[in-house]
Order: structure tokens, then C-alpha cells, then sequence
């Protein structure tokens, strides 16, 4: 009797798309937690849709956003976006024991990264002082503040900060577009829109891949699990 052992494929990182992502998926996923099976199931298949539009970078920006939501959010309390985009990425950072995701921050959009996080556009208190809040008057001096948090990790090549704070502004971006605070098809903005979908489009897959290559971790609980019509 001949045993067919289905062969895990090895990806680098200029092969990971949906394609490469669902053939991995389907070569592990017997193995999954029931749970995170879910959680990659959903990403993978938005980042199929993101690929989808070529031409459209705030359609691809939230695609893509989308399956980096899937991949990261968890039912449990956690306090805030921020406090869950840290936990997701220090956990990441930790189990990326071949830095990929270094190389990928700092190899391939040092300049875009930059960019974004020197860009009071995608800065949540200036926002806020320009929608009349109370308490954001000095939203140039915290801008000032965050800046130097920047630079300071360049300088120790802390990526798992960068990527906290990079996620912290695309996430400005990602409101404005899903609230209806920018028109589809603008040129306002259009060069930090299209910078944040290609650093999405290569991050997101590299997220998951290194997620498949875990998943005995606590990856949490996924929003909304499918639930039997006769529940």
C-alpha cells in the first residue's frame, strides 16, 4: 500500500499570494485548531479578493485590511486597537526566528514606512484638534513626541515598534476610508494610499504564513464563529 505524504510547501517571501497562502493552507490545515483554522481560512481568502483589484489601490488597501483585521482581531477583551496590534506583533516579532518581517520592514520600504510616520495626515490627535476635540491643542507637540519614538526605533531596529506605530497609522487611513471621510478615486493622498497598499499587500501574507508555521500558539478567538442554523 503506497502512502501519499502531501508535501508542505516552502514559500519565500516573494512567492506569498493567495495561491501560495491557500496551497500551504490546504497542506496544514488538518492540523489546525478548529478556531485558528477559521481565522486563516478568512484572511486568506480576502487577500485573494485584495489581488483581485490591480487598479485600485483604496479598494486593495481594504481588502487587505480586512484579512489583516481576520488575522489579528480576538474576541477576548483587550484594551484598544493599540494594545492588540502590540500584542500581535510582539507575538510575531518573537516567533520570526528567521526575521522576515525585519527584512521585509527594513529592506523594503524603509522610505514609504518613513513617509507614513512623519505624515501628520495619518495622525489620529491632529485629526481630533482639527474636529474641534478638547485636550488635542498640543497634537503638534505629541507629533513631535511620536517622531522622536520613531527615529529612536530605527536606531535599535526595534521592529516590532515600528510596526506598532506603522499599523497605528494606516489604521488613521483605513477610517477614513471606511467612514467615508475621503472620495474613492481622489488624488488627495493618493501617493500614502497607494504606499499603504503595497506595504499591506506584502506584510498581511507574511503575517499569516508565519501564523501557519505556529498554530499550536494562543492566537485568540475569532470574531463572529460559525455558528449551525439549528443552534
Amino acid at each position: 500500500m503506497n502512502i501519499i505524504v502531501q508535501k508542505v510547501p516552502t514559500l519565500t517571501d516573494k512567492d506569498l499570494d493567495h495561491l501560495a497562502l491557500k496551497t500551504k493552507q490546504c497542506a496544514l490545515r488538518s492540523d489546525f485548531p478548529q478556531s485558528f483554522g477559521l481565522r486563516i481560512h478568512r484572511a486568506i481568502s480576502w487577500i485573494g479578493r485584495a489581488e483581485k483589484e490591480t487598479g485600485d489601490p483604496d479598494s486593495a488597501f481594504l481588502f487587505h485590511w480586512i484579512a489583516f483585521n481576520a488575522a489579528y482581531a480576538d474576541e477576548r477583551d483587550i484594551q484598544g486597537e493599540r494594545a492588540a496590534f502590540s500584542w500581535f506583533f510582539g507575538k510575531l516579532n518573537e516567533l520570526d526566528t528567521s526575521a522576515r518581517l525585519y527584512d521585509a520592514v527594513w529592506t523594503r520600504f524603509p522610505g514609504p514606512i518613513r513617509l507614513f510616520l512623519e505624515n501628520r495626515f495619518v495622525f489620529s490627535p491632529f485629526w481630533s484638534h482639527q474636529n474641534g476635540y478638547v485636550g488635542y491643542e498640543d497634537w503638534d507637540e505629541r507629533f513631535d513626541k511620536a517622531r522622536q519614538a520613531f527615529h529612536h526605533a530605527l536606531a535599535r531596529q526595534d521592529t516590532d515598534a515600528i510596526l506598532s506605530m506603522l499599523f497605528d497609522r494606516l489604521y488613521v487611513l483605513r477610517n477614513q476610508l471606511m467612514h467615508g471621510g475621503a472620495t474613492w478615486g481622489s488624488n488627495v493622498n493618493r501617493d500614502q494610499l497607494r504606499d499603504g497598499a503595497e506595504i499591506l499587500r506584502v506584510l498581511v501574507p507574511l503575517m499569516l504564513d508565519i501564523m501557519m508555521d505556529n498554530p499550536d500558539q494562543d492566537w485568540g478567538q475569532p470574531f463572529y464563529p460559525v455558528v449551525s442554523s439549528n443552534a
